[in-house]
């Protein structure tokens, strides 16, 4: 079932439409298979992109997990030798639950309010 509008728009056709439909219906240029070549290094270098970035965060995932884990192994040592009575102290200075709540909500509505700006 095919709209009303589509049917009278392609029954009426003004003579800029007409004028374009004669340029596009031209038979193409032969380039001996030169748009092809172009058209084949585009999609390889889109592949080569689609490629590159996950296999470079793999790359540089195997390097960085030697240092990482001896990172978190000294990082759990500095923290098993704190005195007892630090740690309690410094989970007093942390934000409360309902600070941060507030401050994500205002972070969400600043979001959204710039997205709406800028459409």
């Amino acid at each position: 079932m095919t709209s009303k509008i589509i049917n009278m728009a392609e029954r009426m056709k003004d003579e800029q439409d007409r004028l374009l439909e004669s340029m596009f219906e031209s038979t193409p240029i032969a380039d001996n298979g030169f748009s092809s070549k172009i058209v084949s290094r585009i999609r390889r270098k889109l592949w080569m992109r689609r490629i590159t970035l996950p296999a470079a965060v793999l790359l540089g995932g195997v390097i960085a997990y030697q240092p990482l884990v001896a990172l978190l192994k000294g990082t759990y040592q500095l923290f098993v030798s704190l005195p007892g009575d630090l740690v309690p102290s410094l989970s007093d200075s942390l934000p409360s639950m309902q600070l941060i709540v507030t401050g994500a909500l205002i972070l969400a509505v600043t979001l959204i309010s710039l997205n709406m700006l800028e459409d």
